[in-house]
């Protein structure tokens, strides 16, 4: 999954109806699981623009969106912001991604 800054983020929320933004830290170990799930999210819907972004260099993006924890998925449907915290399983992330 590729690194993005905030600016990608905008940008690849005008340009799709469907974007997907994982927030997490280095030293987060449920992080480490999350982004395994991303991965294989990744592999199952490649045409969805996804990227992520340590949070800690952030700290506007995380005030902007209230973000309260990570691992957190900024799911962006049609201009409206979603977070998902719990990311429970990959058939559950699979099913929030899918078109």
């Amino acid at each position: 999954m590729e690194e993005w800054t905030i600016e990608t983020w905008e940008q690849q929320r005008e340009q799709n109806a469907l974007t997907a933004f994982y927030l997490y830290t280095p030293m987060c170990g449920t992080c480490a699981v999350a982004s395994k799930m991303l991965d294989v999210i990744e592999t199952l819907l490649p045409e969805l623009p996804m990227g992520k972004a340590n949070i800690n260099f952030l700290e506007q993006l995380a005030f902007d969106y209230q973000i309260e924890s990570v691992p957190c998925l900024l799911i962006n449907r049609d201009s409206v912001v979603e977070k998902v915290y719990a990311f429970q399983s990959v058939p559950y992330l699979y099913e929030k991604l899918k078109k």
